[in-house]
């Protein structure tokens, strides 16, 4: 039996229907699970964190190579599954619980084949957590903007965030058949190791502060992106405006602007702006 149908026939036999509100679409395609562990090298010293564990087939992977597995899952349904199916695997700790409200600790490496909807919410959520590598299959439109060039497309408030924070490798693709039920899009691997901003950051804050303003209207010209910022601290327009046109790179749009420019705007800004109290 494949593991796509073993997967049906699980859900099947506990009356679970994949939730949409939830992303729930589980990889099957036991080659792509193998990669994905295979890109994590793991050992018994390792203590890997799964986020989604859904029926357990990434689990039970994990669990053959690491010395222990922290598996977290928020459906009920699918953690009364997991309990029945590790429920041997002494070396798995299951955790019920929406990851981004837990405080999952004691692990060095994150594999994970989470849900679409919540990947910008794990992301972040990742790079304030403390690890050693992670490796994780992502929307493909989602990796590529982990990693895009300044200016393209897909440069944003993503791409300046992850490259603040980690190197980025994107490996296999992942068709959208590898999956139950199958999404509209194919999946890439996605292996991200933690670093330290490549250049000064004054304010951690302000600056994300600033990237997540200027993004929001990527295309305008940066005076105008600006504004909203300047606005919520209540600045008369004619004096946010004079603010704006005395910042670096005014006259430039966010999306052409590389991630050390956008650092050198953030320390202007600050020296000029109020701050909120």
């Amino acid at each position: 039996m494949s593991l796509k149908d073993e997967t049906k026939r699980i859900l099947r036999t506990h009356g679970i229907t994949p939730r949409k509100r939830l992303g729930q679409s589980f990889l099957v395609n036991e080659n792509a699970l193998r990669r994905i562990v295979s890109y994590a090298s793991l050992g018994e010293r390792d203590t890997v964190l799964e986020i989604g564990a859904g029926t357990g087939s990434l689990t039970e992977l994990l669990a053959e190579k690491a010395g222990k597995v922290v598996a977290v899952e928020v459906d009920p349904r699918l953690v009364h599954v997991l309990r029945e199916r590790l429920k041997d695997r002494t070396n798995v700790d299951l955790i019920e619980g929406d990851i981004l409200e837990l405080e999952a600790r004691g692990f060095n490496k994150v594999v994970s084949a989470p849900p679409y909807s919540i990947s910008s919410l794990i992301l972040f959520w990742l790079f304030e957590a403390k690890y050693e590598l992670a490796v994780m299959a992502f929307q493909k439109e989602f990796a590529r903007r982990l990693a895009a060039q300044v200016g393209s497309g897909d440069y944003g408030r993503l791409t300046v965030a992850t490259y603040c924070r980690a190197d980025v490798e994107l490996l296999d693709v992942v068709s959208k058949d590898c999956f139950f039920p199958p999404p509209k899009v194919d999946s890439r691997i996605v292996r991200l190791s933690p670093k330290k901003p490549p250049f000064r950051i004054n304010d951690e804050g302000f600056f994300s502060e600033v990237v997540r303003t200027i993004f929001t209207q990527r295309n305008k010209k940066l005076r105008n992106a600006i504004l909203p910022l300047l606005s919520q601290r209540k600045i008369p327009k004619a004096e946010a405006l004079r603010l704006a046109d005395a910042l670096p790179f005014h006259a430039r749009r966010p999306r052409e602007l590389a991630p050390e420019e956008i650092g050198l705007l953030a320390d202007e800004a600050a020296k000029v702006l109020p701050r909120e109290n």
